[in-house]
């Protein structure tokens, strides 16, 4: 089962929660058992994260990594099978001051009422 615009709005701001609050239990509540999360970013390589440690391990990576991390102009696009995320985000980086800004697209799919995919492109906003 596809979920409706209004239900994947509810399952992208659980999925949002769960991360601010590195609550795996939560997160796993609107992703399926399977879950798959690959991110770029247009510094790194790309990673696949796969479990909730990965996840886990990912989140608290980056909390290290980065003094602040804020995203504006944040937009869902659902379409009839699968939904995009668009958006900036700023970032300091925690060990230099660097700032860093840069845009980004996320691509999700579903399965079974949950979110079963997530795909972040990411790419560095030229200063």
């Amino acid at each position: 089962m596809t979920p409706t615009a209004a239900e994947r709005d509810a399952l992208f701001q659980a999925f949002a929660r769960a991360l601010f609050k590195n609550d795996m239990d939560a997160l796993y509540a609107v992703v399926t058992t399977d879950f798959v999360w690959r991110y770029h970013d247009g510094i790194s390589p790309e990673r696949v994260l796969t479990s909730r440690e990965a996840i886990a391990g990912h989140i608290a990576e980056r909390k290290t990594f980065f003094a602040s991390s804020r995203f504006h102009d944040v937009a869902y696009h659902h379409l009839p099978d699968i939904s995009f995320m668009t958006f900036r985000v700023s970032e300091t980086v925690r060990a230099t001051g660097e700032q860093r800004e840069q845009q980004g697209i996320e691509h999700y799919t579903f399965r079974d009422g949950k979110l079963a995919t997530k795909d972040v492109y990411r790419k560095p906003i030229a200063g």
